[in-house]
């Protein structure tokens, strides 16, 4: 049995190593801080647009395990607000314990607290991981799903300093990329104004904070959109966002908030003092990041070159999953991306010809679309998901959208790749 490393356990770590034990592998996932997931932590949209149509995909081809347990922890189903439909909101306060047990009822060893900081090399192939306790862990390959945000020096000077979100980095330390470590030279993604980075594209108020109104509404409907006083609009705060998607006029007029558990605020952050001279909003606090009146962390500091596989050129035995493999937003993004690579990692040690998910699927049109576009400052420059914006239009325009789960499962099966992702490979 090969030993796969996953490096990070947000969203795309988790299902690249859910993908690389299904496949047969033996599996080691390290984390740098006390809980899996990420930014999935306060994030909780999933199914909207597009990303209803690659979730179906994704468990036609034999991976649906995380989008059962975000349906299974639903807060709100089929919720749509301004420029979405379809929307599941996950509650962020009980997702973590779930996936976490899904993960270790597959046998996958899990490391907390415990970053893959370097790695061994021989030639071009990792022989070992480094972690940052001292343990060096010998793997035939390892998936790099160590994200792209931090370090803090990164958010001062990109951003507007440390805004102590959920990535805690004074706790845990900084974000480690191992496709550096194999000494690969990463990229960065740009705003349209050619600055460095982009911004997390929400922040969560305490819902106990809010108005007795605001909170019922947003626990019947899941969505509460709030008009702003015209003083109070400011559209430049747009361009920043890495969640292009909500890029909308709308969301610089109104407050829209979802109930994820915590009352998510879509917008990177919004001065508290202004915030509170919104009706209802007198009493506003933020629950993540605690500094969401001045700031929110910066992302896309560290992209790997990679290929359709999500292999990394230049190691024999790396590939790459989540933000890693460009500019794109989302859960949804992070879980197919990461599935991939998990189960190319074992089909890489097994000598065997990797998965490479045609164009017919919306996900196989996403990997190599957004894998171009990565080549050039300009493709750079623009944000990729499922769930708006320029690659949603796509989607549509050459009929990869689909909300009838038939439908998905008949396209897939006609392309031989119905559970794909359940076999094992060895």
């Amino acid at each position: 049995m090969n030993h796969v490393i996953v490096a990070g356990g947000g969203w795309s770590g988790c299902a690249a190593a859910l993908a690389a034990a299904k496949a047969g592998a033996r599996v080691t996932l390290f984390e740098r801080t006390d809980m899996l997931l990420g930014t999935g932590l306060v994030g909780g949209i999933f199914r909207n647009n597009g990303r209803f149509t690659a979730a179906e995909e994704l468990m036609a081809l034999g991976a649906g395990e995380l989008f059962r347990v975000m349906d299974e922890n639903a807060r709100h189903k089929n919720v749509e607000f301004p420029g979405h439909r379809h929307a599941s909101l996950y509650d962020v306060t009980k997702i973590e314990p779930a996936v976490r047990r899904l993960l270790l009822s597959r046998g996958i060893d899990l490391h907390f607290k415990n970053s893959a900081i370097d790695v061994v090399m021989a030639g071009k192939t990792i022989t070992a991981v480094l972690a940052a306790d001292g343990s060096v862990v010998r793997g035939d390959a390892v998936v790099d799903t160590t994200g792209t945000f931090g370090p803090m020096g990164n958010c001062l000077k990109y951003g507007n300093g440390c805004a102590m979100c959920i990535l805690r980095c004074p706790a845990f330390g900084p974000r480690v990329s191992i496709t550096r470590k194999a000494g690969i030279p990463e990229r960065y993604g740009v705003k349209q104004d050619g600055t460095i980075g982009a911004m997390s594209g929400s922040c969560k108020l305490h819902k106990d904070s809010l108005s007795k109104e605001i909170a019922v509404e947003l626990e019947e409907k899941g969505v509460a959109v709030i008009p702003l006083p015209a003083h109070l609009v400011k559209k430049t705060c747009l361009s920043q966002k890495a969640c292009v998607q909500y890029a909308l006029d709308a969301f610089a007029e109104n407050l829209v908030l979802l109930d994820t558990g915590h009352a998510k605020l879509m917008t990177p952050f919004f001065q508290l003092d202004r915030l509170r001279e919104v009706p209802g909003l007198e009493n506003a606090r933020f629950e993540d990041p605690y500094a969401g009146g001045m700031a929110n962390s910066i992302r896309y500091m560290a992209l790997a070159p990679r290929d359709n596989s999500l292999k990394v050129p230049g190691v024999d035995n790396l590939y790459c999953g989540g933000e890693k493999t460009g500019t794109v937003v989302g859960h949804t993004e992070a879980i197919v991306t990461g599935t991939l690579a998990g189960h190319n990692a074992v089909r890489g040690w097994l000598g065997r010809e990797p998965l490479i998910l045609p164009p017919h699927l919306a996900i196989g049109d996403f990997i190599s679309f957004v894998g171009e576009q990565m080549k050039s400052d300009e493709g750079r420059s623009v944000r990729y998901t499922f769930a708006g914006a320029g690659y949603f239009a796509r989607m549509k325009e050459r009929g990869l959208y689909s909300v009838n789960p038939e439908e998905i499962r008949e396209k897939t099966g006609s392309l031989g790749l119905t559970d794909v992702f359940a076999c094992k490979l060895q």
